[in-house]
């Protein structure tokens, strides 16, 4: 005997658990856009910034954008799947710490574990947009951040012996836009979350 499909009556509030995770953590999607845009700013203010520190202090917010990744994956309260949001949390602390504690490596390797970072951690977003797609209208600010995350990643690779200031304007620039499209998701988020309450 085959199940009836599950109805729900006008003005219901559907059962959608990925998104529910997420929404009780908007906070700290909002924390990841503020810190995105505060580092962006820091790059264009900082007078003569070599592109060793410029990789350095970008390997603090991919260290502390991963931290508040793996906080958003951990503390979701239900036993829906966001091992992409884990796996984002984890490779940004694993490359801030690389990058950290071996600055001896050259600044053109560091160059290619923050593209790598940024175009993995871009096709995690697109996923977990893909996932929540279903349950949430304006997906396109993940997925419009994790296509950003990729063609960063991508610019990095294709032009890995620009100088420092061009390294700034790419580096600064990218950190401002993700971190509005990020506090752009987690408004949608806390909006979802307060029609729960």
């Amino acid at each position: 005997m085959q199940a009836s499909p599950t109805t729900y009556p006008p003005g219901a509030v559907r059962m959608r658990p990925m998104l529910d995770a997420l929404a009780r953590n908007w906070w700290v999607i909002m924390l990841r856009g503020v810190l995105a845009i505060l580092f962006g700013v820091l790059a264009f203010i900082w007078p003569g910034i070599t592109l060793l520190t410029l990789i350095l202090l970008y390997a603090g917010f991919a260290f502390a954008d991963g931290a508040l990744s793996l906080i958003a994956a951990v503390r979701g309260g239900t036993p829906t799947p966001r091992w992409w949001l884990a796996l984002v949390g984890v490779m940004g602390i694993g490359v801030g710490v690389l990058t950290i504690f071996y600055p001896q490596i050259t600044g053109l390797v560091l160059l290619m574990f923050i593209a790598a970072w940024a175009v993995v951690t871009g096709i995690l977003q697109i996923y977990g947009a893909i996932k929540l797609r279903h349950e949430i209208e304006g997906e396109w600010w993940l997925v419009a951040s994790g296509v950003l995350s990729v063609v960063f990643g991508g610019l990095l690779v294709a032009w890995p012996g620009a100088g420092a200031l061009a390294m700034v304007l790419v580096i600064g620039s990218f950190a401002i836009i993700f971190g509005g499209l990020l506090i752009g998701f987690a408004l949608r988020l806390r909006k979802h979350a307060a029609v729960r309450i």
